[in-house]
């Protein structure tokens, strides 16, 4: 939906993935080390940090597993083994490396499983990139030492996010009620998303909708991910279509 020399998303490649799954992970390592495994997590309730590096860790070895054996099933892989506290951080730091080495090695083109109608591994490497940023994101909450998510990584993240986790409606939330257009303030990346009766029709264009969400990509991305309110961001227009369409999204 792009007219003549205008871009109205950023999307990222395979080299830029991992770049990102490596920068990220050494920040949420970090994080990790100067808020201690005991350190509650703001942004993820209930979890300490040994919880969060337990789960990316999880994650990581989840879809490198899934990669390296070209999983034709979920069921092909079995469920880790939880480490403990103790030893959250070695096991995080092994899962991150073997990652990324599995990844590197791998064709972005090669079929394999995934939750998604993209069997590829192009969408692991996406989907890699996107969580590790934001769980690096929850952790520099819990250690004080929050920076943004970068720019076009979090634009993105936002097409990402639209394109399959938006379809997944939380059940008993209300309709939106209306339409919603998002525009990042830093860089290129916009969207106007329409309700329909399977769901929404999401397209990269300008144009108005009943409200719009502005801002730095990296804030609209954690809007969307419910890490912030909507407070963070401009709201224009229908203040009610737009707390409605974020709390829509089921995101457990």
């Amino acid at each position: 939906m792009c007219g003549p020399g205008l871009i109205y998303v950023v999307r990222m490649d395979t080299s830029q993935y991992l770049a990102a799954i490596a920068a990220d992970g050494a920040a949420l390592r970090a994080a990790a080390v100067t808020a201690g495994l005991d350190a509650q997590v703001p942004s993820c309730p209930g979890w300490t940090i040994a919880d969060l590096l337990r789960h990316v860790g999880e994650v990581h070895l989840f879809w490198s597993t899934i990669v390296r054996t070209r999983a034709a099933s979920v069921s092909d892989v079995a469920r880790p083994t939880t480490v403990e506290d103790a030893v959250a951080l070695a096991a995080f730091d092994a899962r991150l490396a073997d990652l990324l080495s599995v990844l590197s090695d791998t064709e972005p083109t090669t079929t394999v499983w995934t939750w998604s109608d993209d069997h590829t591994v192009g969408f692991v490497q996406r989907r890699m990139a996107h969580e590790t940023a934001v769980h690096r994101w929850d952790a520099e909450g819990a250690a004080g030492t929050i920076t943004p998510i970068a720019a076009a990584l979090a634009s993105d993240g936002i097409d990402e996010f639209l394109e399959h986790f938006l379809p997944d409606v939380l059940d008993g939330s209300e309709a939106v009620g209306g339409s919603v257009h998002i525009h990042c303030g830093d860089v290129a990346g916009e969207w106007t998303i329409r309700p329909n009766d399977d769901g929404y029709d999401v397209t990269r264009e300008h144009a108005k909708g009943d409200c719009a969400l502005r801002g730095p990509a990296s804030d609209l991305l954690l809007v969307l991910w419910r890490r912030l309110g909507t407070d963070a961001i401009d709201v224009v227009g229908d203040a009610g279509v737009a707390a409605r369409f974020v709390a829509a999204t089921n995101l457990h």
